[in-house]
């Protein structure tokens, strides 16, 4: 599914948080690819998120999904998970279930795509724990298997690998891939690893004080004059091994 925003802008209490009416006023998701939203603390960059799958509305503007606006039949096909995931008091394996139960998949398959999650998320051990009593990462772990639990066009991530060990991002980041290349996925995801923003997408849009100064080729961040954000990049890149070679 492709994503497009029409000069948004969001304001709270008088205050405008998120202004996307000159510089990329019209940002564009493709279909298939990985994008990152990135930035730093309080430049919009979860207002936008939030916009976009429909959680909040905007003050102004538009959201066009596939080229239509509006999202009263898109919600089926879109799931959002942030790095502070709303589990249910139940078990590990009924939390990832859930979104089948509720789309009445037989439980024959619900058993297998759940088993499968499991296994590729090495969680298999937790499954009858209760979901509410993980660690940080456990947590992370079967929130990011619910949502990818019923194949959904498109997922929104707010930074769903902050504060996990480097084994369960790399594990998490191959799901993330593997998703993309088999099934299409549209995925965005707000991220403040640079590292992993280079590593596994293809666009990045770069928020400050709710607005956009770029939005393209993830490579092409590096080329960009902006002091702003050749300060973030300078500030957040320590090693040359972390920026993507240009293709």
């Amino acid at each position: 599914m492709n994503i497009e925003t029409k000069n948004l802008t969001k304001t709270y209490k008088d205050t405008r948080v998120l202004n996307l009416t000159q510089e990329c006023n019209a940002l564009f998701f493709e279909s298939g690819k990985i994008h990152g939203i990135i930035g730093p603390n309080g430049s919009g960059k979860t207002t936008l998120m939030k916009i976009m799958a429909g959680l909040i509305s905007p003050s102004d503007g538009d959201v066009l999904y596939d080229g239509r606006p509006g999202i009263n039949d898109v919600p089926k096909d879109i799931t959002y998970s942030s790095h502070r995931p709303t589990l249910f008091s139940r078990t590990v394996f009924e939390n990832i279930a859930y979104p089948l139960k509720i789309r009445k998949r037989s439980k024959a398959e619900i058993h297998t795509i759940v088993s499968e999650l499991l296994d590729e998320f090495k969680i298999s051990a937790i499954q009858t724990h209760n979901a509410k009593k993980l660690s940080g990462g456990e947590s992370q772990k079967t929130a990011m298997a619910r949502a990818l639990s019923f194949s959904p066009k498109v997922l929104f991530l707010d930074e769903p690998t902050a504060n996990i060990d480097p084994k369960s991002v790399k594990l998490m980041e191959a799901a993330l891939l593997k998703r993309k290349k088999s099934q299409g996925l549209t995925i965005i995801i707000i991220t403040h690893n640079l590292s992993q923003a280079f590593r596994i997408c293809d666009t990045l849009t770069f928020l400050n004080q709710g607005t956009c100064l770029y939005s393209g080729p993830s490579h092409g961040l590096i080329e960009s004059v902006d002091p702003i954000i050749h300060d973030f990049i300078s500030f957040n890149l320590l090693k040359k091994s972390d920026f993507p070679i240009k293709s």
